[in-house]
């Protein structure tokens, strides 16, 4: 790996969470005494070779910069509350990558969902080294496993779908600046940074990811999420 390789990274945070069925948006739920934001802000900020953290939250949002006060204050330095969320998902992104301080064309821009509190400095780390000199970036992700099914307005089966080649999509993903907001820019409508690396015809990486780096989407997830974090040191290391 380069030495001249630098590392920046956007959470988008700007989300409601309604899925969820919550008071106040899923960033801000607890999970064992910190919310999901906190623990999520503090899987990218263990890893040290990461230099700037941006969250990207609602105009008027408040409550980040209450919750995120109590890190500490080495990591502090390297975080950056924006509130200039957008629209979209795109548009938020596009919002914390606009506000990145000294980024050159080619360093690495991470983007990583609020609420997948469970990443790993391992899977961070090893996302960095797979990609370190790549031209384009790549994202981490899951090899599916089950069997998988197309259905019918109805909701009865109409295909069984080679899982062979399928994979799930998760966060970071990790593109190089420049590549990766100017794909956003002429992409209104994708779902993940993937897709608009995509959509500018270039093929992202896969790096296997671990299965405890899943999005809170339900009560259900949260459950399961309380489990796993149950365990991770107070301090923030993953």
């Amino acid at each position: 790996m380069t030495s001249l390789e630098r590392f920046f990274a956007v959470i988008p945070a700007a989300g409601t969470g309604t899925r969820l069925g919550a008071a106040i948006p899923k960033q801000y739920l607890e999970i064992d005494g910190r919310t999901i934001l906190e623990w999520s802000v503090s899987a990218l900020l263990a890893a040290d070779w990461i230099e700037q953290v941006v969250v990207v939250v609602a105009r008027g949002d408040q409550r980040a910069s209450a919750v995120l006060r109590a890190l500490p204050g080495d990591r502090q330095a390297r975080l950056q509350i924006v509130p200039r969320g957008g629209q979209t998902r795109r548009d938020t992104v596009l919002a914390g990558l606009d506000v990145l301080n000294a980024v050159a064309d080619d360093d690495w821009a991470l983007v990583h969902d609020a609420a997948r509190p469970g990443l790993s400095l391992d899977s961070l780390n090893t996302l960095r080294a797979e990609l370190s000199g790549d031209p384009v970036g790549g994202l981490l992700a899951l090899p599916v496993a089950d069997t998988v099914k197309r259905s019918g307005p109805d909701e009865r089966v109409r295909a069984t779908v080679p899982r062979e080649g399928l994979w799930l999509a998760q966060t970071p993903q990790m593109f190089r600046y420049r590549l990766l907001r100017e794909a956003l820019r002429a992409s209104a409508q994708v779902t993940d940074e993937a897709a608009a690396i995509e959509a500018a015809g270039f093929a992202p990486r896969l790096i296997v990811g671990e299965r405890s780096n899943f999005k809170i989407t339900t009560r259900e997830d949260l459950l399961a999420m309380a489990g796993a974090l149950a365990y991770r040191p107070q301090s923030g290391e993953t």
